[in-house]
């Protein structure tokens, strides 16, 4: 039994299972109301408690130097992800049950930036849980980045559609009740499965056979849980079907454990083979080759170099036949985050990042406010606020794992970002269209989109800049989302509603609302994808030269 809970696969059933509660920043529309009429906010002031959710959720430069301390230190006791899961779940919980006391009135209404620092800390929480399941599972499964990363930022993203079910059973349409299950949720399922979330150092030939095992559990989860949102949009269930639904909902997600115990067996017959040479098990103990080992082979890639360096300016000289076994003995480490910040690749990500991530992420803080103006129903708005993580999950889900495929033959993952920004554009084109209908197939478009970013820089990021500061680099480009944000939701969302808005609520009906907000964020995305595109040109010969023969020789190997 202890060789079976002490297996990667465990690890990364525990991940998963951490990551179905880790996005409670996601539900921020069901709540977001009794927030606002609570503490008599208008809406720019809860666009801007907002922005500081998004800051909390996305800034995770803290988290991702916190998993780089303590994963490479050799003491038993005081390193490993279970220490970052320990910091988030600490912040989660009081976090959001300080916001649980202040709409309930446990504690006197709190100026605006003390609820701004209350849902920034319960946010920053998941950037903790995040970081250590996203960079465990890639250091696990190094030839397969993009599925692990997919499925993990995946059911992050169905997380928001779990726990809103687990409000619709629960809490009967009670949303301070649900602000106190926030946090004491994702707290108590983060500390009890931290101990088995930990890093190890083997392969095997079915690790892809295996992962493609939990990506269907993902979309079983996924389809299960569109099926009962439609169901609620068109009947109204009693509590005893919600209770069954739910319970069969619990059990779906705990079907990981079926996988990782099938994963486990395939291994022990391996390890029981005729012989270590003919064994499929290897051990991995090195760090995943780095490609910044690319960058100092000025023979392979010069694109790493910083313009106006020495070093740019030089030819490809001999050995692109000297091939790649080179770069296998290199040991230098992965370019770390002050590095990184002097490539213009790195910022090419970012700005990419504030376009497609702050755009999408202003959508859904916005989704449930543009409904109400648009005329929806309270059921409607929170079917809206549901199916988005549905979408949000096939982004990230299907980003990852398609992107995985397509590299094996040869196309550069940035490409994918392309594709998924220029959609992006077209989606907020028919959110700021207003025709009847216009939200269900504008959050389809953006929901994916903006998932689809989610998983594909934090992949290329590893690929471009290593793996093992991966953590604190994707965190770092990830603030681009709350700074994305932040201008998208006040300064042009909440502007341009306030001045529409009239009467003693401060509300506003019609297209007219959001109209010019949504056909700015188009250009916005439109933007990005040039970004995006320039990233593609500069990088195609590095994926050709580097990422992909690596890929091919761990396969060989």
């Amino acid at each position: 039994m202890e060789s079976f809970i002490n297996t990667k696969w465990i690890a990364t059933a525990a991940s998963i299972w951490i990551q179905c509660t880790g996005g409670a920043s996601y539900t921020f529309g069901i709540y977001s109301s009794i927030l606002k009429s609570s503490q008599s906010y208008d809406q720019s002031t809860l666009d801007t408690v907002s922005v500081f959710k998004d800051i909390g959720a996305n800034a995770g430069i803290l988290s991702g130097l916190l998993y780089s301390t303590v994963t490479f230190r050799r003491s038993r006791f005081h390193s490993g992800p279970w220490v970052v899961h320990m910091a988030g779940a600490v912040q989660c919980f009081v976090g959001y049950f300080l916001m649980w006391a202040s709409v309930v009135g446990l504690i006197s209404r709190p100026p605006v930036p003390l609820m701004c620092l209350f849902i920034l800390l319960a946010a920053h929480a998941q950037t903790f849980f995040n970081t250590a399941n996203v960079v465990s599972g890639v250091e696990n499964f190094r030839d397969f980045g993009g599925t692990i990363v997919g499925i993990m930022k995946g059911f992050l993203g169905l997380s928001g559609a779990i726990l809103i079910q687990m409000y619709a059973t629960l809490c009967e349409g009670d949303p301070t009740t649900f602000i106190l299950i926030l946090a004491i949720t994702p707290t108590l399922v983060s500390l009890l499965l931290m101990p088995v979330v930990k890093i190890y150092r083997t392969s095997t030939v079915d690790d892809k056979k295996h992962l493609n095992g939990f990506s269907s559990i993902a979309l079983i989860v996924a389809a299960y849980l569109m099926i009962i949102i439609i169901l609620e949009n068109i009947f109204t269930l009693p509590l005893w079907v919600r209770i069954i639904t739910f319970i069969f909902l619990l059990l779906l997600l705990a079907s990981p454990v079926g996988i990782a115990s099938k994963a486990h067996r395939d291994s022990e017959r391996l390890l029981q083979g005729p012989s270590p040479e003919t064994s499929y098990l290897m051990d991995d103990p090195e760090p995943m080759l780095s490609t910044r080992y690319a960058e100092v082979q000025q023979e392979h890639v010069e694109y790493h170099d910083i313009p106006g360096e020495p070093g740019q300016a030089k030819a490809a000289s001999s050995s692109s036949s000297s091939s790649y076994g080179d770069l296998i003995e290199d040991k230098e480490e992965d370019i770390n985050l002050s590095q990184s910040v002097l490539t213009v690749n790195f910022w090419l990500l970012f700005i990419a990042m504030i376009c497609g991530m702050g755009s999408g992420l202003a959508t859904i803080n916005n989704i449930s406010q543009i409904g109400e103006s648009l005329g929806y129903t309270t059921i409607e708005r929170s079917s809206l606020v549901s199916l988005w993580s549905i979408w949000n999950f096939l982004g990230r889900f299907g980003a990852g794992f398609v992107s995985d495929i397509f590299l094996y033959k040869g196309w550069p993952r940035p490409l994918f970002m392309v594709i998924t920004l220029a959609t992006l554009t077209f989606g907020h084109l028919i959110v700021a269209s207003g025709f009847s209908g216009n939200l269900y197939l504008g959050s389809i478009v953006v929901g994916i989109c903006y998932g689809s970013q989610w998983s594909l820089m934090p992949t290329v990021t590893s690929e471009i800049f290593g793996v093992r500061h991966m953590g604190t680099i994707f965190n770092t480009i990830a603030i681009a989302s709350p700074v994305g944000s932040y201008i998208f939701s006040v300064r042009i969302i909440g502007y341009l509603y306030d001045k529409e808005a009239t009467g003693e609520d401060n509300s506003c009906y019609g297209s007219r609302c959001f109209m010019l907000s949504f056909f700015i964020m188009a250009s916005v995305a439109f933007l990005g994808f040039i970004v995006a595109f320039v990233l593609f040109i500069r990088t195609r010969k590095f994926y050709r030269q580097v990422v992909l023969p690596r890929l091919r020789h761990s396969q060989l190997s």
